[in-house]
């Protein structure tokens, strides 16, 4: 068999050769990043929820020692996985895992790999949904308390709703950030996208070639993940075009509100 001999005349013998190990490096690649993006952004919620609980001089010292206790524990969390690569944290937990005894060694790596991402991106969607809950107005919760809501309550009906609103671009960017963040997971070989690529490049010594495709790859699957949270993000926003019912200040029982929003 005669060998490709120029750049793209390699691109198309590789692709026809080993196009299934890109599909099925990228499917688990975007299996990884998508499902450790929602699990992260499920404990980022839950994390960012229990450190903003009021505590105040009404409240009983054995529950602001145990407030105390927990969010030490809660910034540790953030700290350690925010101040480490995943790299790392993904040689320490799987393999200081499986020496622990706490990961059986029958266990599929993809789902190691997805709590891996999952972790990591928990700590990191803490601070963003804090900040994010800390950037709607005080006055929208003091007057949900007013009318005999619950902290809880609050926090589910009035301000949640507004804070992942403001934060919807930062989740997207730590999508982004997963999909290629997940090429380190190969240190455990995982079947991803990279490790993919690393497989096909070895057969025939092309790295460059192999490796421009993958980098394509990524590129589209980070811009149209991109395109597809913008046009998410439109869809919050609601209608440029909305009614306001049972006025107090004109007479008419409806008034049709028009705004002009900016294109993004």
């Amino acid at each position: 068999m005669q060998l490709p001999s120029s750049f793209f005349g390699w691109v198309g013998f590789l692709l026809e050769k080993y196009g299934n190990l890109f599909l099925l490096g990228t499917g688990m690649t975007l299996l990884i990043s998508l499902t450790g993006t929602v699990i992260g952004f499920v404990i980022g919620l839950i994390v960012a929820t229990l450190r903003t609980i009021p505590v105040n001089r009404r409240t009983p010292g054995t529950v602001r020692a145990l407030k105390a206790l927990l969010n030490v524990l809660l910034n540790l969390y953030i700290e350690v996985f925010r101040g480490t690569p995943m790299i790392v944290q993904a040689m320490v937990i799987y393999y200081g895992a499986m020496q622990a005894g706490l990961i059986a060694r029958g266990t599929p790596i993809p789902v190691v790999a997805i709590f891996i991402v999952s972790i990591n991106t928990g700590a990191y969607m803490a601070e963003i949904i804090r900040g994010g809950i800390i950037s709607v107005d005080k006055g929208q919760k003091e007057a949900a308390q007013a009318i005999g809501m619950t902290h809880w309550q609050s926090m589910v009906s009035v301000v949640l709703p507004q804070a992942v609103r403001n934060i919807m671009p930062s989740i997207g960017n730590e999508f982004v950030v997963n999909i290629k963040d997940s090429s380190v997971l190969n240190v455990i070989a995982v079947s991803e996208l990279f490790f993919m690529s690393k497989s096909a490049a070895g057969a025939y010594l092309r790295y460059f070639e192999v490796f421009a495709i993958t980098a394509v790859i990524y590129l589209i699957l980070t811009f149209t993940v991109t395109r597809i949270l913008r046009l998410i993000e439109r869809k919050m926003d609601g209608s440029a075009t909305y009614t306001i019912l049972g006025s107090q200040t004109f007479s008419q029982s409806a008034i049709t509100i028009r705004e002009e929003k900016k294109e993004g």
